[in-house]
């Protein structure tokens, strides 16, 4: 008997203007912790748990821990989660860039023919160049590379003031409902659960969120940063201002601070850099060029 799957996962409420939404993935319920093709499988939950257990915690992989711990990923994995040959965690907020953790590149390209909603896969750098050389093939399609860097902060974080930014709190629940669609991606499954197990801190002008730094994932020893400035505010030390104050208290909850962005976004890396953040190591998107 075909048994279907629905699993409901709440969505933010405020993403489309204050209207309930959710995401529905269907799934053939004899896929989940069973084999797909080649010893593939689609961890279930509790696998998803074991597995975060296997993981080292390091600042690469703990974005990827952050959302296995949530139940906010699909994770498909050649092997077991104890002794596993390749994994694959793909976010369900953002699916079309998942991130792969192994160093096999035919492998890892096995388990992105097992997936569905995929443009890209960020993985180790070493194996990027040997994997894009395979999805060419298979796909027949160009495959572009693009680095993206993870830094770290090992000292106190330097602080910046601006009278337009404090920390957020639950208080600040209404506020950050009522801002724009940019300034919501959180990493959470809701705004609730981001102001108070994770840490925020905005700009407001006139009422108004128009900046936010924040914890988008967060494993046992690491707090990944994310930050977002809307149009119009920009360069007026929101962004550093922000990110500030979230990095100092990630190191006061006694985690290291870390901070992941693209190779060309030097606004990034600039507001990074001004707090003390240091490159740490760099991982690599295959992308499948598609035009």
């Amino acid at each position: 008997t075909r048994i279907v799957l629905f699993i409901f996962v709440k969505f933010f409420l405020p993403l489309l203007g204050g209207t309930d939404s959710f995401i529905c993935v269907i799934r053939d319920c004899s896929l989940m912790g069973s084999e797909l093709n080649n010893n593939i499988r689609l961890l279930n939950p509790k696998e998803c748990l074991e597995l975060v257990e296997a993981l080292d915690d390091t600042p690469e992989t703990s974005i990827g821990i952050h959302f296995l711990k949530r139940g906010l990923c699909r994770a498909y994995i050649s092997g077991d989660p104890s002794n596993f040959n390749g994994i694959i965690v793909q976010n369900i907020l953002y699916p079309a860039e998942p991130m792969g953790f192994g160093s096999k590149p035919d492998i890892l390209w096995e388990l992105l023919k097992s997936m569905n909603g995929w443009d890209c896969i960020e993985v180790e750098t070493e194996c990027s160049m040997s994997l894009g050389k395979i999805m060419e093939s298979e796909t027949g399609l160009k495959v572009r590379y693009y680095d993206d860097i993870y830094y770290t902060l090992l000292k106190p974080a330097i602080i910046f003031q601006n009278d337009f930014v404090r920390q957020l709190t639950i208080d600040d629940l209404e506020l950050i409902e009522s801002s724009p669609d940019d300034i919501k991606e959180s990493g959470y499954e809701n705004y609730r659960s981001l102001l108070t197990e994770g840490f925020s801190a905005g700009a407001i002008v006139s009422g108004k969120l128009v900046g936010i730094a924040h914890t988008s994932a967060r494993s046992n020893l690491y707090a990944d940063i994310g930050i977002f400035v809307l149009d119009g505010y920009r360069n007026r030390g929101f962004a550093t201002a922000s990110a500030s104050i979230v990095a100092q208290l990630v190191q006061e909850s006694r985690q290291t601070p870390i901070w992941s962005t693209g190779k060309s976004n030097f606004a990034s890396q600039r507001v990074a850099q001004k707090i003390g953040f240091a490159e740490f190591a760099r991982r690599t998107y295959v992308i499948l060029d598609k035009r």
